[in-house]
């Protein structure tokens, strides 16, 4: 199967989905105000995109996004090495890692409300929550994996303890804890919009919630369509960096 032929397929059930979409939304079946149709949903869009509302909601979201990933994917790569290498920090964290990841991050919400307020700083912090959990595991998981010769040539040649983890631990275990960053990524743009949705005054969810306090389905579906996209491509683009860095690793 050839390139053209994959993304074909691929498209195939977006498209029949979509006209399936038109044609319920235009038959009268459900009231205008209920189902909008597909074609009044890229109107709006077109609207929000030239009036600078959705750029400028889709940018504070994707800043959080970004500080609070970097946040939470430098502890969960520390907090993951550090109880695969230490038995005595395994010992004393693990339990309590373990309990808490089984938390919904959205189960935090009402307590960090409590303690930062709802400025941008809480909207970050619930991101690093989010991204942490997964990588930190993958983390555990992959230098756990990493053959114990590693360490007797590390202890043979005497390397510091920093240079090791940065230059042999963490680059054998990439591909797990790549792996581990795109659940991440995904998960904490995932609970972002679902925060924006509770507790935000701008961001995509909260233009979404803007349109239901409206009555806008159609805003509320061109949201949905924009975090949607936004969740595909941030996950798309680290499993390309993850494919890359494999065929990189393997030649």
């Amino acid at each position: 199967m050839n390139h053209v032929t994959r993304v074909a397929a691929g498209l195939a059930p977006l498209l029949g989905l979509l006209l399936l979409w038109q044609l319920a939304s235009t038959s009268g079946v459900f009231p205008p105000q209920v189902l909008v149709p597909p074609s009044e949903v890229a109107t709006t869009l077109g609207q929000l995109w030239r009036n600078g509302e959705l750029t400028g909601h889709l940018g504070t979201s994707l800043f959080r996004l970004v500080f609070g990933f970097l946040a939470g994917a430098a502890i969960g790569l520390a907090f993951g090495t550090s109880m695969a290498l230490s038995k005595l920090f395994e010992a004393l964290f693990a339990p309590l890692f373990q309990a808490v990841r089984q938390v919904p991050v959205l189960a935090f919400i009402p307590m960090l409300v409590l303690l930062l307020g709802i400025e941008e700083r809480f909207k970050i912090v619930v991101v690093a929550v989010a991204v942490f959990f997964p990588v930190a595991l993958a983390t555990f998981d992959g230098v756990r994996a990493i053959p114990r010769s590693y360490f007797e040539v590390a202890r043979l040649y005497r390397t510091p303890p920093l240079p090791f983890v940065a230059r042999i631990l963490l680059p054998a275990a990439i591909p797990p804890v790549l792996t581990g960053l795109r659940l991440g990524l995904t998960r904490g743009w995932l609970v972002l919009v679902a925060c924006e949705l509770l507790a935000a005054d701008s961001g995509i969810g909260q233009m979404m919630e803007m349109g239901r306090q409206m009555f806008r389905i159609d805003v509320v579906l061109a949201g949905v369509f924009v975090s949607g996209l936004v969740g595909f491509f941030l996950d798309r683009s680290v499993k390309l960096a993850e494919r890359r860095f494999v065929r990189w690793k393997e030649a």
